[in-house]
């Protein structure tokens, strides 16, 4: 398009024919072809984009060059995508918007107005490059470029403070970040330079997800979405707390009464983003996610808490590793915001399963259980329930989830003397049957305080030597003050391979060390051993 109201000039396609049939000439004369060739290059690449950048600074008779810069940047005359001239468009609107080339007023004339709304027009055109053919589908290389251009963009029109318009470049940037691939770097450099740089970029950013969930409801690509705003978020921590503690901006600083001064603006506007997100359609390992990113990263957000009551008692109720992970911010709600929830305690015990001691988030639930079952004032069936359900799993539980068993029963016998009873109990006669009944979903009805902790006593006589050690306390008197029960949360098989291994060894073990010449014949050629005879009979039983 050539501009109203200007003289027309030698456009640039005139001037490289020209140039080409004056190279071309000369070529003949000199007979010099690889000189003039080289030269035609620079003069189409580099040299062309420097030129056409200076020429429309100088003179608005040259605006048509933005147009020529933007196919370059597309890559539509039979070449690659310039980088190099989306670079140049980046410092061409910039100048001109710093310069107010691009605002317009009701006494702008009609002919300034046609090129300040054509000029608008080549600037969205270069956005869209960006993101679609830059950001959406470039390398590595080209995202990271698109990143920085397109946050350069912001950054202009928030000294123009043009926010609205800063706010839409922003929310179709993050937008676009959401879409691609989990593997993307993109993503995490966006958050890393700007969303955990600048607050006021974190503000806007917690917008823009809320608008864009809104507008994603039904979406294909929702779940993608949910994933990438979950990467994008989980390093966001530590709201601001107090006005000066809000003093990094991305743009100018805000006037004194603006939202962005405000750490309870801040707040609102990133529970609004988390609701929006937890409103949609969540499968099993995006929640597991939203629990696991709960008390670090999302609580810490909230002016409301109680608004996740419904979301932690569905997922509470859920069973398994995600009524596990939902444990903490439930007895948060309960603790904090007086949270209601009668069957706690009922479902507490309900995660007692023969998954629970093997499962990875086993030091978890055991520091909270430790804070749950604390109080004094729980009823001495209840805390027996809690027990014996425990001592009974810990007979098929590994060593190092036994070692947490122990001392955690120690210290609720120390807490509710009323429960000793199962360490006292008499030895009954043979035949006896355990009251305990396992199966039973009450903790109040499960008749383990008329049981006893034989499983307990049981473990005194274990392989591994600390265990045994360990469930033998339980037999003599409790002088203790306690355990520390944190203490053992950290133990695994590699810790207690390293404690074994670690010893001075006093005594040398017996071993056999003499390697036998035969494992299943005898001495006697063509005769069976004990072991093979009994191999034998394996075989023919098949």
């Amino acid at each position: 398009m050539t501009v109203i109201g200007t003289k027309r000039k030698r456009g640039a396609e005139d001037q490289e024919r020209n140039s080409k049939l004056k190279l071309k000439s000369k070529s003949k004369s000199t007979k010099k072809p690889t000189t003039d060739d080289s030269d035609d290059a620079e003069d189409t690449g580099a040299d062309k984009i420097l030129r056409l950048e200076s020429q429309i600074l100088e003179s608005r008779r040259h605006y048509n060059n933005i147009a020529t810069l933007i196919l370059l940047a597309e890559g539509k005359q039979d070449q690659p995508p310039s980088t190099l001239a989306a670079v140049a468009l980046c410092r061409v609107f910039c100048r001109m918007k710093s310069a107010g080339d691009m605002s317009m007023s009701k006494s702008t004339p009609e002919a300034e107005a046609v090129i300040v709304k054509w000029l608008k027009a080549r600037y969205q055109n270069y956005v869209e490059v960006l993101l679609e053919l830059y950001l959406q589908n470039g390398e590595e290389a080209e995202q990271s470029t698109a990143v920085t251009l397109l946050m350069r963009l912001v950054k202009q029109e928030l000294q123009d403070e043009d926010d609205k318009a800063a706010k839409k470049t922003l929310e179709k940037l993050v937008t676009r970040l959401l879409l691609l691939p989990e593997e993307s770097s993109a993503r995490d450099e966006f958050s890393e330079k700007y969303l955990q740089a600048y607050d006021d970029i974190r503000f806007y950013t917690f917008e823009a997800i809320a608008s864009i969930f809104s507008s994603h409801q039904d979406s294909p690509s929702l779940p993608l979405l949910t994933t990438n705003t979950l990467t994008l978020l989980s390093p966001v921590a530590n709201p601001p707390t107090i006005p000066s503690s809000i003093k990094s901006f991305h743009g100018p600083s805000p006037p004194q009464k603006s939202r962005l001064l405000s750490p309870a603006a801040h707040k609102t506007t990133a529970q609004t983003a988390w609701l929006a997100l937890l409103r949609t359609p969540l499968t099993p390992p995006h929640r597991k996610t939203l629990l696991t990113l709960l008390t670090p990263s999302i609580l810490p957000w909230f002016t409301r808490p109680e608004l996740l009551m419904d979301f932690l008692t569905d997922s509470y109720n859920a069973g398994g590793s995600i009524s596990l992970l939902a444990l903490s911010g439930l007895f948060y709600l309960m603790r904090e915001k007086n949270l209601v929830y009668p069957s706690f305690y009922p479902k507490l015990y309900s995660l007692l399963d023969a998954d629970l001691l093997h499962s990875k988030h086993r030091s978890k639930f055991f520091r909270l259980l430790d804070v749950f079952m604390s109080s004094s004032h729980l009823p001495a069936a209840l805390v027996a329930s809690f027990i014996k359900r425990l001592s009974r799993l810990s007979l098929l539980a590994p060593p190092a989830a036994i070692v947490v068993v122990v001392p955690w029963a120690y210290n609720m016998f120390k807490r509710h003397p009323a429960c000793t009873f199962m360490l006292h109990r008499e030895k009954h006669a043979a035949g006896y049957v355990d009251p305990f009944d396992m199966s039973e979903a009450d903790p109040m009805k499960t008749r383990a305080m008329e049981s006893s902790v034989w499983e307990l006593e049981t473990l005194a006589g274990h392989y591994h030597p600390n265990v045994a050690t360990l469930a033998g306390v339980l037999g003599e008197q409790f002088t203790k003050r306690g355990y520390e029960v944190e203490d053992f949360l950290g133990m695994g098989y590699g810790t207690i391979i390293d404690a074994e291994l670690a010893k001075d060894i006093k005594k040398a073990p017996v071993i056999e060390y003499e390697i036998p010449r035969h494992i299943f014949t005898s001495e006697e050629e063509g005769e069976l051993s004990t072991l093979g005879t009994l191999m034998g009979k394996v075989f023919e039983s098949r």
